[in-house]
């Protein structure tokens, strides 16, 4: 992105820290707070479902993304959550651990 002058009568604005600013907000991957639960669909389907992500609709787009990828199924992102087609919820969270980010296994086990 290309800088662009900003007009201010404040004489202790930095317009060079624009930037930093954007990424200071940005969340720790530890200090995100996921949790896996686990659904049971109409039609007997099992979805897992992570819940509890902090950032912007794209960057919950990716982990989808890479996801579904890794675990080799379907999924979509619905209402801030991260909808996944499997029942395998600890390969999920061994990904996420893996990723950096703290993750927990929420809402008890589905018996069949």
């Amino acid at each position: 992105m290309k800088d662009r002058i900003v007009f201010s009568t404040d004489p202790n604005v930095d317009i060079h820290n624009e930037s930093n600013e954007l990424n200071e907000k940005k969340i720790l991957l530890k200090e995100q707070n996921l949790r896996i639960w686990i659904e049971k669909r109409p039609c007997n389907k099992v979805v897992s479902i992570i819940r509890g992500f902090i950032g912007t609709e794209n960057e919950l787009k990716d982990l989808s993304k890479l996801l579904k990828k890794r675990c080799g199924v379907g999924g979509s992102v619905k209402a801030g959550g991260i909808i996944i087609q499997t029942k395998n919820r600890q390969k999920l969270l061994q990904i996420l651990n893996d990723l950096g980010y703290s993750a927990k296994l929420s809402g008890g086990q589905i018996f069949n």
